[in-house]
């Protein structure tokens, strides 16, 4: 369920502009600047919403420079809040963006991992475009990504999650892993929750994909 809008959420993004980046411009090739350690590994989170698994990631690896994105106010305002409240890790910043503007965003290769956790399914085939695995998405990752560069998608949503292992196979990608039930299946013990895993995993398995971007080390 959406979260009401709040008019005040986004005055209070901007009172915190030192950690969070609203529409940036000019930051492209630039974020490792952002961190004390700018020659760590550098991961970002699309679509973040309140923001626990970025700040768990981001407490959990002090060594991995994290990103938060979120292009909804109120929802990253929450995030803010949380963050604020059990403090805001020195390797996390929040950006309030879309993903259809990672080209004007980051420099090709300049993230290492992308996360994808339970994204909008659009079920409907006409709004297949709208799905952030949809192949014209993939291309962007691919951009944004290194040689080698990793991304995690996680999903409730068995037809998602069907359709993906198509786009992911046949737009640049190669699997590193293939998980159908994430929360029973061993090897996964380190897995971070989300808020919406923690609160519907229990109606079904939760699906998880590796992949790599495709390049000469993997074919």
């Amino acid at each position: 369920m959406r979260l009401r809008n709040n008019p005040e959420a986004l005055d209070h993004l901007k009172d915190h502009g030192d950690i969070v980046y609203i529409n940036p411009e000019g930051m492209k090739g630039k974020w490792h600047s952002c961190f004390e350690s700018q020659d760590a590994p550098l991961y970002i989170e699309i679509g973040m919403g309140k923001g626990d698994f970025i700040l768990e990631n981001a407490r959990r690896y002090p060594d991995i420079n994290f990103i938060g994105m979120e292009k909804f106010t109120t929802v990253l305002d929450k995030a803010l809040k949380k963050a604020l409240k059990e403090g805001m890790p020195k390797n996390l910043i929040f950006l309030k963006d879309d993903a259809v503007r990672l080209p004007e965003l980051f420099e090709n290769g300049e993230l290492d991992r992308i996360y994808l956790n339970f994204s909008d399914p659009w079920p409907k085939s006409r709004h297949a475009k709208r799905r952030l695995t949809y192949p014209s998405f993939l291309e962007l990752y691919k951009n944004a990504l290194k040689k080698q560069g990793e991304m995690i998608f996680k999903t409730d949503n068995r037809n998602l999650f069907e359709y993906s292992l198509v786009t992911f196979a046949n737009n640049g990608f190669v699997f590193e892993d293939v998980c159908l039930d994430l929360h029973h299946q061993e090897g996964y013990e380190d897995n971070i929750q989300t808020e919406y895993e923690r609160k519907f995993s229990k109606n079904g398995p939760i699906y998880r994909l590796a992949v790599r971007v495709k390049g000469e080390e993997n074919g």
